[in-house]
């Protein structure tokens, strides 16, 4: 977590919170960086918030790769199932700053081997409410980091409201996080 005010060097697309929609952001702009999590940057905006990706680090001054705090605790030769999970660990809610794990969104990760020996995983999860603009590029995000790691094939990350979100689905971890104990 940080808290800092700063201008931007350069034009930058975000993405606005919650609508999901591209935000062109103008260099010379002041925008408020209120959250680093899992590689993308929260900033307050004139126009409300938005997110950045760790990609455009450098239009907001500040170094993705020295921010990164993605590291995975786990052994390569873990299993992949949990390097799955450990992976989405490290995808945020913008809004929320706790992991999409620990926010009890992921409901279920299946991981299928394959006739070339690479896997499939299938992920499904859910949304804090269903108007969630962001939901897509929480799905992209989840899909991308699990397709890269090593072993995988592809990922499918599937959304759905059955059984529906509520906080007794935060984990300890999360609800620690959140001040709710």
């Amino acid at each position: 977590m940080i808290n800092v005010v700063v201008e931007l060097l350069r034009d930058v697309n975000a993405i606005q919170i919650p609508s999901g929609d591209e935000l062109p952001l103008k260099q010379g702009e002041t925008v408020h960086v209120s959250q680093l999590l899992g590689g993308s940057y929260t900033v307050s905006t004139q126009y409300g918030l938005a997110r950045i990706s760790k990609n455009d680090a450098d239009a907001l001054g500040l170094d993705a790769e020295k921010d990164e705090e993605t590291e995975s605790s786990l052994p390569a030769d873990a299993p992949l199932e949990d390097r799955v999970w450990d992976t989405l660990k490290n995808v945020y809610d913008p809004e929320i700053p706790v992991d999409i794990v620990n926010l009890g969104l992921i409901y279920d990760v299946t991981v299928t081997e394959l006739e070339n020996h690479l896997n499939h995983v299938a992920v499904q999860m859910t949304l804090t409410a269903p108007g969630c603009g962001m939901g897509p590029h929480l799905m992209m995000e989840a899909k991308g980091r699990i397709e890269a790691l090593d072993g995988v094939e592809v990922a499918d990350v599937d959304l759905v409201w059955d059984p529906p979100w509520n906080q007794a689905m935060v984990s300890e971890e999360g609800k620690m996080k959140l001040g709710l104990i």
